[in-house]
């Protein structure tokens, strides 16, 4: 089955083709091509890469993630994509759309619906910067290829729908959970799953015997408490800010600084948040850039004392956040990194595990070192709580349940 998977965002699509046995086994899986479309609304920068690791890039006027959706599709189609399993829209078999929010409505992935649609549209208040555009994706699937294109919505937050009550709610007035659903969600949610996911096939762990913390450490940064295959906490709440360091997030803040930055600075709540969201973190701090490449190269050549202290805040939250979760689990077996920081940086992982040896966590410095990039177990023999570098694949995993899904509507 051709899957093609979407991530819509307001101007960007990201896309990837995945043929998937229907039974959705590992050794079926071959990803046909990838690629994404940015600066839609203008002259937009489209970039591919087949099967054969053949790279294009180039430009065409594209107005809409409709017009973006219909490049996609005549690209895959031409000889130019190199992609022989695409010679038609009629090739691609179903649709796998990544959607941020599905708020208390969709706890699993969900064959596409009229009324699937309408609860996307409900958790719009939750999400509104993603939501809509996650909905654009969709509609526009549907305008270009007909009603009868099956599609699956795979949800950020789906994963962490088994925290418990007491784990979710904030201590706030009962009452504005109960109107508003003010409440701890937890993003990344399908790529916590997916590592889960490959660290049992690596042990051969049924997923009660899962009991794991993950971290995804990319621009967006997260970590889960994974007990019995099952989330059971997380560092992102409400919205993606809350939590960690992240490249531009400021993670975990004094509520009361939204409202002493709104009255020094002559701001709006709203300006604070954006502020929050994209002008601290890493590049906050750093004053430089929110790129821990960058940050780390700069300070083995300058030793500039702010992209220390960057570097020093993202790691400690780091590390915290790793020794809180354990609490809250009553141990784990194991860490496992991902995310474009966790699976290529092993400066930075060392740096967060530096401290926990109380834990048990030990790392073997050569392994640690060696790794980028793929999957392996960096920690020495000697640990007893293991530590493991695990890249994501979320695409994979929205290809897979968007097969999973479509044999269910079929049945």
């Amino acid at each position: 089955m051709n899957i093609l998977v979407l991530n819509a965002g307001s101007s960007s699509l990201r896309f990837q083709v995945i043929s998937t046995a229907e039974g959705g086994e590992r050794h079926d899986d071959v990803r046909l091509c990838r690629g994404r479309v940015e600066r839609i609304g203008g002259e937009a920068i489209i970039s591919a890469e087949n099967a054969r690791g053949d790279r294009q890039k180039f430009t065409a006027p594209v107005r809409d993630v409709t017009a973006a959706l219909d490049h996609v599709l005549r690209w895959l189609a031409s000889d130019a994509s190199g992609v022989d399993e695409i010679r038609s829209w009629s090739d691609i078999h179903a649709v796998g759309h990544r959607v941020v929010h599905g708020g208390e409505l969709f706890h699993d992935s969900v064959f596409i619906t009229s009324e699937v649609l309408k609860g996307i549209e409900d958790c719009i208040d939750l999400a509104p910067l993603h939501n809509p555009n996650n909905l654009k994706g969709i509609l526009a699937v549907r305008e270009i290829c007909g009603e009868s294109m099956p599609q699956v919505a795979v949800f950020d937050t789906a994963f962490h729908s088994s925290i418990p009550e007491y784990a979710y709610l904030y201590a706030v007035p009962y009452h504005l959970y109960r109107r508003h659903r003010i409440r701890r969600y937890g993003f990344h949610g399908t790529s916590h799953r997916y590592v889960a996911y490959r660290y049992q096939t690596m042990l051969n762990l049924s997923p009660e015997q899962t009991n794991i913390i993950t971290l995804h450490l990319g621009n967006g940064c997260s970590a889960t408490a994974i007990r019995g295959g099952r989330s059971i906490d997380t560092t992102m709440g409400m919205t993606p800010l809350e939590g960690l360091v992240m490249g531009t997030r400021s993670g975990d803040v004094d509520p009361a600084i939204v409202n002493l930055i709104a009255t020094k600075e002559g701001m709006s709540p709203h300006e604070v948040e954006t502020l929050l969201n994209t002008q601290s973190g890493l590049l906050g701090v750093s004053g430089l850039t929110n790129d821990m490449k960058v940050l780390l190269e700069e300070l083995k050549e300058h030793d500039d004392r702010r992209v220390r202290l960057a570097i020093e805040v993202f790691c400690y939250r780091a590390r915290k956040y790793i020794g809180a979760l354990l609490a809250s689990m009553g141990g784990a077996d194991a860490v496992i990194f991902t995310g474009g920081i966790g699976e290529n940086s092993p400066e930075i992982r060392a740096r967060i595990c530096a401290g926990l040896e109380w834990a048990g966590l030990a790392l073997d410095e050569g392994r640690n070192q060696q790794t980028i990039g793929r999957e392996d177990c960096i920690s020495s023999k000697e640990s007893r709580l293991a530590a493991y570098v695990i890249p994501t694949d979320e695409e994979l995993l929205i290809a897979r349940d968007t097969a999973q899904c479509v044999l269910a509507a079929r049945s």
